[in-house]
């Protein structure tokens, strides 16, 4: 999801302005439909939306003009491959609440990457989790809900902090037991907060701190999503192209 993906029209359907392109991804259970926008008569530019499983989807380049019927331009397969983005994200939604799993994910931080790789890491575990069908009962803090937050562990929150993953921390706090996990103290007497604290995140501290913290800039300046029911719109304001996903 989010990639850019550029369109060649054929010289025939190289038409007037008036005529609005768009794409239309239809998978197994979820169907996209984004607007484009055109660089030049040749050449539309669109968003790849994020999809809810690894799949090959069909897709349809339809044209829409005012007073007469949608007409179908091309269709094409378009394929959702599952990439170490996702493995990562499947992984970390498993292992909520598994000790070993997340003790094990500490070594990470002996063999701390660069800068630029986190960031990069960042972006696409965090934006592979949004496109999670996570189940109902997900919980941050994994599926026993009888520990009380005075049992020292260590918590996906605690993993996301101390590699410094601003986006993967501002998703998981919009999660069920996300807000909980900011107190919780694992085994060294450390919570997300003071991990924040101690290795100067001051931006991943002031997210963990601040009632009304804003979203990272990166994604809100990017897109803006909108959830109704079994509806979202999404707005990428680089491109300024929307998208509708609906269940099929």
């Amino acid at each position: 999801g989010d990639s850019v993906i550029t369109v060649q029209l054929t010289e025939e359907d190289q038409v007037e302005d008036d005529v609005v392109f768009y794409l239309v991804f239809t998978g197994s259970t979820v169907q996209h439909c984004t607007s484009t926008r055109k660089i030049n008569p040749g050449s539309l530019e669109t968003i790849s939306p994020g999809h809810d499983c690894c799949e090959t989807v069909k897709v349809a380049l339809c044209a829409s003009r005012e007073g007469h019927p949608v007409l179908v331009v091309a269709e094409e397969n378009f394929q959702f491959v599952q990439d170490e983005a996702y493995d990562a994200a499947q992984f970390l939604a498993t292992c909520a609440g598994n000790q070993q799993a997340l003790n094990f994910t500490r070594f990470l931080d002996r063999s701390r990457p660069p800068a630029a790789d986190v960031d990069f890491l960042d972006e696409k575990v965090a934006l592979a989790f949004r496109h999670l069908k996570l189940p109902a009962e997900w919980n941050v803090l994994g599926a026993d809900q009888s520990l009380t937050e005075n049992v020292p562990r260590e918590t996906l929150m605690h993993f996301a902090v101390r590699l410094g993953l601003l986006r993967l921390t501002w998703f998981l706090l919009q999660q069920p037991g996300g807000r909980g996990a900011l107190s919780i103290h694992n085994n060294e007497g450390a919570t997300p907060v003071s991990l924040a604290l101690e290795r100067g995140y001051q931006k991943l501290h002031q997210l963990l701190t601040e009632e009304e913290a804003k979203e990272p800039e990166s994604w809100s300046t990017l897109s803006h999503t909108v959830h109704s029911g079994d509806y979202s719109v999404k707005h990428h304001r680089g491109l300024d192209v929307y998208m509708l996903t609906a269940e099929a």
